[in-house]
């Protein structure tokens, strides 16, 4: 089995969030990035469905030579190869055209995403890869059991779970319950200096959005205490000030 896995790069959730050129620039400066928590779910689930000489999972990510780090990291942690597209990532849908036509050109079985990234929380690229490939996708799946033609997977709906099983090849997003995620041992992290991470130039695509500025939270307020027993006081502030009613 062939799998592909699509990974980010992300600011830790730690770093304090900062914009430049009147808020319309992320400032990277002093951020400390990661790999995508959920796509090492993803990543986790792929190499475990190909242990023992399986299969090979490869990860694809969308970026500049600073995800170079980001990428190793996914190497270390058991993947097979790797690809970057080296371009800087607009939006979700620029990264998904990007890997689609990678795909296009290198067959898979099973390409797998993370849910969403935790920066711009989208989960987009699942949806848009499947649409661009004409595979099925399924979004947010907590489990995969993977079989010789097809997989069985389960997502949580409303009141319950729902459980399909899908030919290969198809696109999924995973989330928490699919696996857990793995720690780089040594031998990980030198056999990823040796691993191959090829670098392709993006393709040219048609931009339909563009970042007009950025801006963060509101402080918050001071809190108002109001007496248990002074309930219309209560009804007046959080229908005048709150407005929430």
């Amino acid at each position: 089995m062939k799998i592909l896995v699509c990974v980010s790069n992300v600011p830790d959730t730690t770093t304090k969030i900062t914009f430049t050129d009147n808020n319309t620039q992320f400032n990277t400066n002093g951020v400390q990035f990661i790999l995508n928590p959920y796509d090492e779910i993803a990543l986790a689930r792929a190499i475990e469905l190909t242990d023992g000489g399986k299969g090979t999972v490869t990860v694809i990510n969308v970026g500049d030579a600073t995800t170079d780090a980001t990428i190793r990291k996914a190497l270390a942690i058991g993947a097979t190869d790797a690809v970057r597209v080296n371009a800087k990532p607009h939006d979700a849908w620029y990264v998904a055209y990007q890997i689609a036509q990678y795909v296009k050109a290198n067959h898979f079985d099973l390409i797998l995403t993370g849910r969403e990234s935790i920066d711009y929380n989208g989960s987009k690229v699942a949806g848009m890869l499947g649409e661009l490939l004409d595979l099925p996708s399924v979004s947010i799946i907590k489990k995969l059991d993977a079989g010789d033609s097809d997989a069985t997977v389960e997502r949580e709906i409303e009141g319950g779970k729902e459980v399909l099983t899908i030919p290969y090849p198809f696109v999924a997003g995973a989330a928490e319950g699919v696996a857990e995620p793995k720690i780089p041992n040594m031998r990980g992290i030198m056999a990823a200096r040796t691993k191959p991470l090829t670098v392709v130039e993006p393709v040219e695509v048609k931009t339909f959005s563009e970042i007009v500025s950025y801006e963060t939270p509101a402080p918050r307020g001071q809190v108002k205490l109001v007496a248990a027993a002074e309930t219309a006081k209560l009804v007046e502030l959080l229908h005048n000030e709150a407005r929430v009613i």
